[in-house]
């Protein structure tokens, strides 16, 4: 069926995690170029929803607050939920799209009751029970891909444009910041929510430590939770000005924005390299047990640092293979791809090289 100007009011639900929610951006985009006066919604989780809440191309965000519903369910208390439920339904949707997949998204799905209730025929949990349209999409593509060729069979043309925005209080408090030099910083995410996922955190220190006699301060990211795992790069910010430590000390915007002003990113497969592929930034991301031709940075896959064979597992809920595979990264090719970077025109320009010194991890 092809977008019609009829088609007023859309729902996007995506929740949850915050790098499939940054993915989910181009959605947004095609569905907006398709109907540029329809009312676009996006149903995301409150813990995520200052990554799109500024994006040009929606109307409104409806935050799904998840663990508070969740605390609320377990004692019994429905009223709140029910209450959630009815204003999606009230809405009066035209068009539902499920980009998530699982029984919970399906369920909200199927609550707006709008005519048009449209995802994936393979969804997990028997989320497509909720759909109108059960579209069968390849598990093959990559996700990006996967949620565009959804959209596009009901009659969407893909617009891959996953640019991300972030608000002028974040934008102006990142420019403002001392500790983040205008003239250039890297951004280390050393974390994983998945422990299979982790390049070890003394390669990372070893890393920043390069970065610093690079001419570049290095400011280290990622959540409260990943600061467990990260105890030499911390270990090295408390010893030298030139290593800043906003691990779990940052908002989502803040985050973004630190992102969004870096002269490059070197990140595990986690949220921030999503993040830096949103701002085009130049990225370099370390995979080990990981499908990149299907959750790789989107159309960066040459971004890639990974030394996989076709025996190896990829279940990266296994941590020891995980972890055995992260280890096949070394710090040298990590080094080098550095010091290539630097030399290219995608990065920006250095400080005073002699102002920095060595650093001690004895």
């Amino acid at each position: 069926m092809a977008p019609s100007s009829k088609t007023t009011r859309i729902l996007l639900i995506r929740p949850s995690a915050l790098g499939d929610v940054v993915r989910t951006v181009p959605v947004l985009v095609s569905l907006r170029r398709a109907h540029p006066d329809a009312h676009i919604d996006w149903l995301v989780q409150d813990d995520f929803q200052e990554a799109i809440a500024h994006h040009p191309d929606l109307s409104r965000v409806i935050p799904f607050p998840r663990r508070a519903f969740g605390h609320q369910l377990t004692r019994g208390q429905f009223g709140p939920f029910r209450a959630f439920l009815r204003e999606l339904r009230e809405t009066q949707y035209d068009i539902v799209y499920d980009l998530q997949g699982l029984a919970r998204s399906g369920m909200m799905t199927h609550a707006t009751r709008a005519p048009r209730r449209i995802g994936f025929a393979d969804a997990r949990e028997f989320g497509w029970l909720g759909l109108t349209e059960r579209i069968p999409v390849s598990a093959d593509m990559h996700t990006v891909e996967r949620m565009l060729a959804l959209t596009h069979a009901s009659g969407v043309p893909p617009v891959r444009d996953m640019r991300l925005y972030v608000s002028d209080k974040d934008r102006l408090g990142i420019l403002a910041d001392p500790d983040l030099p205008s003239d250039g910083y890297a951004v280390l995410a050393p974390g994983s929510r998945w422990p299979g996922k982790r390049w070890p955190d003394e390669r990372f220190a070893a890393i920043a430590q390069h970065l610093v006699r690079r001419g570049l301060k290095v400011c280290l990211v990622g959540s409260r939770s990943e600061r467990d795992h990260a105890s030499r790069c911390l270990d090295l910010a408390d010893r030298t000005p030139k290593i800043i430590d906003r691990m779990g000390k940052t908002t989502i915007g803040q985050l973004m924005a630190i992102i969004r002003f870096s002269a490059m990113v070197i990140a595990n497969d986690s949220a921030a390299l999503h993040i830096a592929v949103g701002f085009d930034r130049p990225s370099i991301a370390l995979f080990g047990p990981t499908r990149v031709d299907r959750v790789g940075p989107y159309r960066r896959e040459a971004d890639v640092i990974q030394h996989i064979e076709p025996e190896d597992d990829l279940n990266h809920k296994h941590a020891a293979s995980g972890l055995a595979l992260m280890k096949r990264i070394t710090v040298e090719e990590v080094m080098l791809r550095i010091d290539s970077m630097l030399l290219s025109d995608d990065v920006a320009e250095l400080g005073d090289i002699d102002d920095v010194g060595d650093i001690d991890t004895n």
